[in-house]
C-alpha cells in the first residue's frame, strides 16, 4: 500500500485537491475533519480544561479556542501535545484498516506535514500551490479573516516555497480546478504504475 501525504498552506487548495483524490477511488484521511470531531468527542474534556471558556454545550468552540490562541500563541504547545497523539491515533487505526483491505492507495491529509514530521509517516509527499496572490486573496475573502490573521497563520506553517522543494509531486490549483484534476489524475497513474518518486513535470 503506497500511503500519501498531502499538504499545502492554508489557501492553496488543499480541501479541495484531498477531494479530487477520493473522486480518483483514492481513500482519505483529512486531519481537519479528525480534529473537528475530537472537539465533540475525545478531545472535549483535556481541551476545555488547558482552555477554561471553550467548552460549550458539550464540545469545544473552535471561533473561542481560536480567539484564545490568538491573544496567547505561546499556548499553541499545550493544545498540540493534546490533540496529535489523539489525531495520530485515528490515523493509524484507518492506515490498518486499509491495509488489512488490501487497499493500493490512500491519502493522509495533513496540514502540518511537514511542521510535525509527517512526511516521514508517508511514501510520497504531494504539495498544493498556487501563485501568493492567488493564495491571499482567497484567505482574505473567507469571513473573519484578517491581515493580522493570516499574518499569525503563515508564521506558523512553513514556506510554500520550502515545501515545494521538498514534494514528490505538485498540483498548481492557480491553474483552474480541471487542469488540477488533471494533475491529480497523473498522479495517481503514476502510482499505480510503480512511479513514485521523481519530481512532478508541473514542479
Amino acid at each position: 500500500m503506497i500511503v500519501i501525504g498531502l499538504t499545502g498552506s492554508i489557501g492553496m487548495g488543499k480541501s479541495t485537491t484531498a477531494k479530487m483524490f477520493a473522486d480518483e477511488g483514492v481513500p482519505v484521511n483529512d486531519a481537519d475533519a479528525v480534529v473537528h470531531d475530537l472537539y465533540r468527542t475525545d478531545a472535549v474534556a483535556p481541551v476545555g480544561e488547558a482552555f477554561p471558556g471553550t467548552l460549550k454545550d458539550g464540545a469545544i468552540d473552535r471561533q473561542e479556542l481560536s480567539r484564545q490562541l490568538s491573544v496567547s500563541p505561546e499556548k499553541f504547545p499545550v493544545l498540540e501535545a493534546i490533540v496529535h497523539p489523539l489525531v495520530r491515533r485515528r490515523e493509524v487505526d484507518f492506515l490498518a484498516r486499509h491495509r488489512q483491505a488490501g487497499t493500493e492507495l490512500v491519502l493522509l491529509d495533513i496540514p502540518l506535514l511537514f511542521e510535525v514530521k509527517g512526511d516521514n509517516r508517508v511514501d510520497v509527499v504531494v504539495v498544493v500551490t498556487c501563485d501568493p496572490q492567488i493564495q491571499r486573496d482567497r484567505v482574505l475573502a473567507r469571513p473573519g479573516m484578517t491581515e493580522e490573521k493570516l499574518a499569525m497563520i503563515l508564521s506558523r506553517q512553513m514556506p510554500d516555497a520550502e515545501k515545494r522543494k521538498r514534494a514528490d509531486f505538485l498540483v498548481d490549483t492557480g491553474l483552474g480546478l480541471e487542469a488540477a484534476r488533471e494533475q491529480v489524475r497523473e498522479i495517481v497513474a503514476r502510482l499505480k504504475a510503480g512511479k513514485p518518486s521523481g519530481k512532478n513535470p508541473h514542479a
